[in-house]
Parts: C-alpha cells; sequence; structure tokens
C-alpha cells in the first residue's frame, strides 16, 4: 500500500494560516511572498537557508524593487511565519536588512464640506455604508463584516468584533444612520429567507463556532448586515453561500463620488476614519475617547490626529493676514 505524500510547503502553509484564524487576504499575501523568496534564491527549500537568504531577499525588495516599507514588513513576517510557525526553525534576530525608505505623512482628512458632498454622491447601501465608515470610524473591512445582532439600536451604538489585532470594541452608532440601517436590514433578511426556502442560508462563522454552534449559521442574528447580491463559493472551503458585498464596490463608488464632488485630495474610503477622528478632536472630545472609538492599542497612534489639527493653514496664521 502506498504511503500517502506529505502536504507541499505552500499548502502546509495555507493549513497554518487557517489553524490560526488569519484573514484570506494575509493568507494571500503570505503564500505570495514565500514563494517569491523560494524563486529568488533558484528554488532552494527554505530548511536550507536562514537568516542570510532572508536578509537578501528583504533587500532586494527594497534596492531593486523599490517596494514600500509596508510591503517590505509583510513579506519579512511572512517569513518569519514560515520559519516560526510552519517549518518550527528558530531563527535569531535578523539585522543589517536595507529597510524600505518609510515616508512621515500625515493622514488625509476630509473638511465636513466635502464628507457632506462625496456622500450627496453616493445612493442606496454605498451611501449608508460610507455614512457608516464616516459616523462610526470604522475601517472597511469592519464595515463589511458587521453581523445583525452587533447593531444595537436601543443604545445606540455598533459592536466591532474580532477588530484589528483581533479585539472588540463599541463605537457610537449615528442618529442618520439608523432609518437607513432599518431598511437595508429588512432587505437582508429577505435575502436569507430566500435563501433558507432554496436550501441555502447558511453564513460563514469565525473560528469553530460553526462546531459550537451547529445551527447559528442559520440564525438572522449571524446574517451579514450588507450580503451580496449574490451567493459565491467559498474560496477555502468550497461551500456556496452568501457573503458580505465585495469591498471593490464600494471603493469605486466612493472614488467615483469624490471624483464628481470635485475633490482632489488622494483619498479613499479610510479617509473617512481619519475624518472622523480628526472632527471629534474640532469638537472638544478628549483624545481617549477617540482612542477608544478608533480601536488604537496606542494612544500614539491616535494622537497623530492632533498633528493634523495643529499644523497647516488652521494652525498658523500667515503673516501676510497680518498685512
Amino acid at each position: 500500500m502506498t504511503e500517502p505524500q506529505p502536504p507541499r510547503l505552500l499548502d502546509r502553509v495555507r493549513d497554518t494560516l487557517r489553524l490560526k484564524h488569519m484573514s484570506l487576504k494575509t493568507e494571500k499575501s503570505y503564500v505570495y511572498y514565500i514563494k517569491e523568496f523560494i524563486l529568488f534564491h533558484n528554488k532552494r527549500h527554505p530548511r536550507e537557508m536562514g537568516v542570510e537568504e532572508i536578509r537578501a531577499y528583504l533587500s532586494h525588495l527594497a534596492i531593486n524593487k523599490n517596494v514600500a516599507a509596508s510591503t517590505q514588513n509583510v513579506a519579512r513576517n511572512a517569513l518569519l511565519f514560515l520559519y516560526k510557525e510552519v517549518l518550527q526553525i528558530a531563527l535569531p534576530f535578523i539585522d543589517g536588512i536595507q529597510p524600505a525608505k518609510r515616508p512621515q505623512r500625515l493622514p488625509v482628512v476630509f473638511t465636513r464640506e466635502e464628507v457632506q458632498a462625496i456622500l450627496a454622491n453616493l445612493k442606496g447601501v454605498h451611501h449608508l455604508m460610507a455614512s457608516l465608515l464616516y459616523g462610526s470610524g470604522l475601517r472597511l473591512t469592519e464595515c463589511l463584516n458587521l453581523r445583525v445582532k452587533d447593531i444595537d439600536f436601543g443604545y445606540q451604538q455598533i459592536v466591532i468584533r474580532d477588530g484589528k489585532g483581533h479585539k472588540d470594541r463599541i463605537t457610537t452608532l449615528p442618529k442618520l444612520t439608523i432609518e437607513g440601517l432599518k431598511l437595508q436590514l429588512e432587505n437582508a433578511r429577505y435575502l436569507h429567507q430566500q435563501d433558507l426556502a432554496q436550501g441555502y442560508g447558511a453564513v460563514y462563522l469565525p473560528y469553530a463556532l460553526e462546531q459550537k454552534y451547529p445551527h447559528a449559521n442559520r440564525e438572522w442574528a449571524w446574517q451579514f448586515v450588507f450580503p451580496a447580491n449574490n451567493r459565491s463559493k467559498d474560496p477555502r472551503s468550497g461551500i456556496v453561500r452568501r457573503h458580505h458585498i465585495y469591498p471593490d464596490s464600494l471603493q469605486r463608488a466612493v472614488k467615483t463620488a469624490i471624483r464628481q464632488a470635485g475633490i482632489t485630495k488622494h483619498a479613499s474610503c479610510h479617509t473617512f476614519r481619519h475624518s472622523f477622528a480628526t472632527h471629534l478632536l474640532e469638537d472638544g472630545y478628549d483624545i481617549r475617547t477617540v482612542q477608544e472609538l478608533l480601536g488604537h492599542k496606542d494612544v500614539r497612534t491616535t494622537m497623530i490626529y492632533t498633528h493634523v489639527l495643529n499644523r497647516g493653514g488652521r494652525g498658523v496664521r500667515s503673516p501676510l493676514d497680518f498685512q
């Protein structure tokens, strides 16, 4: 009897990432850079390589490919994950890497008038989602991953589950979104009832919740607030079900709305979150409150918005205006 072949390295990487509940985006990035690392060293197995080869590859990314510092960091994290979690090889501290230059930039922030102009150019579900990005300070993925049970109309708050850094937090629910959210939930419930009638209706649940609560994936409370129009096959499990709206949909709509509003700032969906924080500080809310609403681990991350307030035209009176 032929013994089964051991899983290939990249399959082991995928399995380990899924075991640790890493996102699909992280999985794709890590697999890509691990594969590129192997190809860069002429398909040598990582067990035959070590710190010197990692250093050479990361320096190659910075010097020859001119990648951003954040990209180099993702590649570094991918390789450290490979050696520590998959191959279980302890590496010494990796120094001497040519770092990619990371420019120190202030976040782009919309004025209140610009926010209103952008929202005026959005309709339907895109208008509602963008309103939550700004009004609640949500990240795009946090908005997409909202479940019905996370919306608390009674306390007028939103519970963000498993946000960045795998942390939960509570943020404010804007009054102006309540009517639109209730209508959106009616539409989502209609889709869910259709799915159940057609033999579907089970939604993806994180971690091992499907085993712990075997019927929860069909319950209304666990459904996405912003479900996709069509069912699709899960790229990991192969199960056909209804996921949330694809992020590109909102990103394209916001980009178009920014252009239609005549705004020339280099902005995106995430700019709404920067604007949320800055406008709260302008309104006199303390930095710790804003930190909690944003879910920042370190208050120094939140402090960047005080620089936005205190620099430039709003922080300094031009000498020309004294004439």
